[in-house]
């Protein structure tokens, strides 16, 4: 997301790294990087905070990375927040995935525990006067987008917007091609090429995540590509009818995550739609309209 000809300044600075990164668009702003860890029942989930180098409080997006992946999955999206002067926050599910610093073991993972860990996230970070507490945002790719939906859904007057990329809103009606006897769950199931335990099972089919949707009246953008064949296109299309204020952006061609140009215009669209939203909260506290606007 950065351009070819930009600086980028490292420098070792007290509790982080500091960076300058040009973006396509405005000036760039400096942020520092710092090590967070949050405790969840005596189990560590470790992430990074982005903080941009300006006067807090500043917005915050928390950003939940895909099944069995880890934070770098989002850490190119978090950058771009940070350089347009949003806080962002990545980190690793506890037993999320492969190569993490979080604890935990897959085995132990579900959709459910997921959600438990972004809420023990969200309500310290909430807590922090760094950030705008009325401007916290939640941003999911893949499992992490389903994650961040049921979240937004059980908390609604606390999630200022909702940026979900190819999310996997196509869970439930794997895990029944899979699992068709409730009753009868394996103790472990590969998925995806990673074992996971029968909590996982049970929690996906425990409700419908279609029915949680209408629960979250703010603003939601998908973004999904054309051609994802891990989570058809179809279950994003359904989605933006059953939220409230919903809209989606495809890209065409695109399959299940984004790399090179792809990444960078979900990126763009993320940050823009992040923007509008506290432009719009902005006008409405002074009584001036905002020119800040979501691409098409």
């Amino acid at each position: 997301m950065k351009k070819p000809f930009c600086l980028l300044t490292l420098l070792l600075c007290i509790g982080g790294i500091e960076k300058t990164a040009a973006t396509q668009t405005g000036v760039p702003t400096a942020f520092t990087v710092q090590e967070r860890s949050f405790l969840k029942n005596g189990m560590k989930i470790y992430g990074e905070l982005f903080i941009p180098d300006r006067a807090s409080p500043v917005p915050l997006a928390i950003l939940s990375h895909g099944f069995g992946g880890n934070r770098g999955s989002v850490k190119g999206y978090a950058e771009s927040f940070a350089e347009r002067g949003i806080a962002a926050y990545i980190f690793e599910f506890i037993g999320g995935g492969d190569h993490i610093k979080s604890d935990g073991k897959m085995t132990e993972m579900s959709v459910l525990t997921e959600a438990e860990d972004l809420i023990v996230i969200f309500d310290n970070l909430k807590a922090d006067s760094r950030f705008k507490a009325e401007q916290i945002f939640l941003f999911g790719e893949s499992q992490g987008g389903f994650v961040s939906t049921y979240v937004a859904a059980k908390r609604p007057a606390d999630v200022a917007g909702l940026v979900l990329l190819y999310p996997a809103f196509v869970l439930h009606d794997y895990v029944r091609r899979r699992t068709p006897d409730p009753e009868r769950i394996p103790d472990t199931m590969k998925l995806l090429g990673k074992t996971v335990g029968r909590i996982y099972n049970k929690d996906v089919l425990s409700f419908d995540i279609y029915t949680l949707m209408p629960q979250y009246s703010g603003k939601t953008l998908i973004i999904h590509g054309s051609d994802d064949p891990l989570v058809p296109l179809q279950y994003s299309e359904r989605a933006i009818k059953t939220f409230p204020d919903a809209k989606l952006i495809k890209l065409d061609g695109e399959k299940h995550v984004f790399y090179g140009n792809a990444m960078q215009k979900a990126a763009e669209d993320a940050v823009e739609f992040v923007q509008s939203i506290i432009g719009e909260n902005a006008a409405a506290q002074t009584g001036t309209p905002t020119a800040v606007k979501v691409k098409e």
